[in-house]
């Protein structure tokens, strides 16, 4: 394993503050910093001489034989939390790979190392870091790095949303003004529990004739800043974990999405969303008429 800190500095000071708009900072550095650790690992791990080639190790089964977690998840989730540690120490983080550490000041970073895993092990360019800050269970500031593309979506409680391209160049997120469900795209995701997953497949035959079309990028945390940057109309999916919307849901809202999340933990299989505010009524509206407002259990 290489050595992550060295190959990829960060220079974070020690930081005590709950102000939304530092931890911003905070996880956009961390988030950036882990980004370029997975863009430098994945020709390491996938060489592209031999596309069907990779390393020994690099890949093991996790939830279900469908669902990958790579050398690089948790490398890359290693590397934010030693960085975070040495930010703010007292601070509690949960971890998609690594779990949950307790802390003392009121603040939870909630990690996706990689968020697409199977998108990064193809070598479909759509996978993602999220780092976000919870205050209360609730997420006050987030970042979301596309580590392909080289965006940084990030956004702070109250202080908007951005995307910063890969030259530097800023733009202000806002969702798009459609008014119209029939012209809405949609994009959605689906489990790796296969009873989940049938439920879902049904849902999208349901939905699929009411809308102008369907998306599975693949990544919810990039579907959710796709909401807010206009890419889409709007998400949902059922199932997702903290880790999974803590940073793109707060992206969504901060751009003026209309925002479900799920009150648990995601194994209940719970539905979140996030819709530009034109269509989110009538999307609620038929997803309530389809049943799935209800869980849909693994």
């Amino acid at each position: 394993m290489p050595d992550t800190p060295d190959r990829h500095p960060c220079t974070l000071s020690r930081d005590a503050t709950t102000d939304p708009a530092r931890l911003r900072e905070i996880a956009v550095d961390v988030a950036v910093a882990a980004a370029a650790h997975v863009r430098a690992r994945r020709p390491e791990l996938f060489p592209a001489a031999d596309p069907g080639a990779r390393t020994a190790g690099a890949v093991r089964s996790k939830s279900t034989e469908t669902d990958p977690v790579t050398v690089a998840d948790t490398e890359a989730e290693d590397l934010i939390r030693r960085l975070l540690t040495r930010s703010r120490p007292g601070d509690a983080i949960l971890g998609e790979e690594g779990g949950a550490d307790a802390g003392s000041t009121g603040v939870r970073w909630v990690v996706d190392p990689i968020d697409g895993t199977v998108n990064f092990v193809y070598g479909i360019p759509a996978y993602a870091v999220s780092v976000a800050a919870q205050v209360g269970g609730t997420s006050v500031a987030g970042a979301v790095v596309d580590v392909a593309a080289g965006d940084v979506y990030s956004a702070a409680r109250g202080g908007g949303a951005t995307r910063t391209d890969a030259g530097g160049s800023v733009t202000r997120l806002r969702c798009n003004p459609v008014g119209d469900i029939a012209h809405a795209l949609v994009a959605t995701g689906f489990s790796y529990a296969p009873h989940r997953r049938e439920r879902q497949g049904a849902l999208v035959a349901e939905l699929l004739p009411r809308v102008r079309d369907i998306r599975r990028i693949g990544a919810a945390a990039l579907d959710l800043c796709m909401v807010a940057s206009g890419r889409v109309d709007a998400h949902y999916e059922h199932g997702l974990q903290p880790w999974d919307w803590a940073a793109g849901a707060l992206i969504a809202a901060e751009a003026g999405a209309w925002v479900r999340l799920p009150t648990g933990g995601g194994d209940d299989g719970e539905i979140t969303v996030a819709a530009a505010p034109g269509v989110a009524a009538q999307l609620a509206d038929l997803l309530a008429t389809f049943g799935a407002d209800a869980p849909i259990p693994a």
